[in-house]
């Protein structure tokens, strides 16, 4: 399956989680409202990020879907990552009126527990983004996807959360009613948290930047290739959710052109059984240390 292929299949993962999310936050922020907890409305609110966010990168997929033009003679994979960047402002914005709301809350919170209805519909939630995780984890395995790997973890994560409002309501019962704003206060915190992640990564990526010891085990591997007798350089970087690899290496100065090029064909089809990595550039130098006097 190429890469187009894989970015429509993500869009179908990316749509099962907008109709889950838009489902979620319905019910928590009508529900939190009725049942006046902090907690349930910070996670309803997490859950309508979710869905700018999914919606952000549904847009994106299909922008990096289009296939290259006279100025864009890459592609626009790009696009994807963009949409990520995006997407974190969006829900950095949201977090931290979260926090401006259940801070006050916590230092003087509500002498009545809310409704344990509040709890049960956050329970619920959590089940439903378990499913979506488990079919999102799955879809993005089969098409190697990593920004559906991205969502489906993102999916997981929204369970924990909804989970721990569901803790924090049902303590509120036991007349501890500090924990349904702690319980928002912590939902806050945690959508701030996945707002940096999402914009460490997003600019990471599109200014080219790739883990040292990543690039190190992509030099193992072409190193383990015959013929290769010295890498001089490596380089990689991300193109939306795709590695381009540069590499320059030493051969044997007496091979030919075609037993040459037999060795960057090796190089290519090792690096996308390892890695999955189908774009390789293999620039070939004589290994002088191997010229004849």
């Amino acid at each position: 399956m190429d890469v187009y292929a894989n970015l429509k299949q993500g869009e179908r993962g990316v749509w099962v989680s907008i109709v889950a999310y838009l489902f979620c936050s319905f019910a928590k922020v009508t529900v939190a409202w009725y049942a006046g907890s902090e907690a349930l409305l910070a996670d309803g609110l997490n859950n309508t990020t979710d869905v700018v966010a999914s919606v952000a990168v549904l847009i994106g997929l299909r922008i990096a879907r289009k296939p290259p033009d006279h100025d864009h003679p890459y592609g626009h994979f790009r696009a994807e990552t963009i949409s990520a960047l995006v997407a974190s402002f969006i829900m950095f914005a949201v977090g931290v009126e979260v926090l401006t709301r259940a801070i006050p809350s916590l230092l003087a919170p509500e002498a009545s527990a809310p409704d344990l209805i509040a709890g049960w519909v956050a329970l619920g939630s959590a089940f439903i983004m378990i499913i979506v995780y488990r079919y999102n984890i799955r879809l993005a395995k089969a098409t190697d996807s990593q920004a559906l790997a991205a969502a489906a973890l993102d999916n997981r994560s929204d369970a924990w959360v909804s989970i721990g409002t569901f803790a924090g309501i049902a303590g509120a019962q036991f007349h501890l009613h500090w924990l349904d704003p702690l319980a928002a206060l912590v939902v806050g915190v945690l959508i701030v948290k996945t707002a940096w992640d999402i914009f460490r990564e997003a600019t990471h990526r599109l200014t080219d930047g790739f883990e040292p010891g990543e690039l190190e085990i992509l030099r193992g591997t072409i190193s383990q290739i015959p013929g290769v007798s010295d890498i001089k350089d490596i380089k990689a970087r991300y193109l939306g959710s795709s590695i381009i690899v540069d590499a320059v290496i030493h051969v044997d100065p007496q091979l030919n052109v075609e037993e040459s090029h037999v060795i960057t064909e090796e190089i290519e089809k090792l690096m996308k059984e390892a890695h999955q990595i189908k774009t390789v550039h293999i620039h070939i130098e004589p290994d002088t240390r191997r010229a004849s006097p």
